[in-house]
């Protein structure tokens, strides 16, 4: 697929990283650095992710699963915001989330082992 050379596209991320570079560039070409304290940005990230629960709300389990392209679309940008506050809460907070994330995983395996929660939704202090 070509690009017409007079287009402003950003080449594409791949990585956090380069994920939370760009919004560090982003903000400070705006001077929004002094308002990404941990605290705001968590407050932020809650906003988001009430908008993102907006999209499924009175939603059967079925339609929740199947959401027309237009309505999917809206939920992809509301996940997107997710993500970015949380990437820059990573970042002021200094917290490698691909670390954090893995080992959350392993702390779950030992909470939820397969033998005993396989088909379960109970959580680890029901079983």
């Amino acid at each position: 697929m070509s690009q017409d050379s007079s287009s402003s596209a950003t080449p594409a991320i791949t990585s956090l990283q380069q994920l939370a570079l760009r919004l560090q560039d982003f903000a400070q070409q705006r001077d929004w650095g002094q308002f990404h304290s941990p605290k705001n940005l968590a407050s932020a990230l809650i906003v988001e992710a009430g908008e993102l629960l907006e999209h499924f709300q009175w939603l059967t389990e079925e339609q929740s699963r199947n959401l027309p392209a237009d309505k999917k679309q809206a939920v992809a940008h509301e996940m997107a915001d997710v993500l970015l506050y949380l990437v820059q809460m990573a970042t002021a907070l200094d917290v490698d989330l691909i670390e954090a994330a893995n080992a959350k995983v392993e702390i779950n395996g030992g909470k939820y082992p397969v033998g005993l929660v396989r088909g379960s939704s109970s959580k680890c202090t029901e079983l």
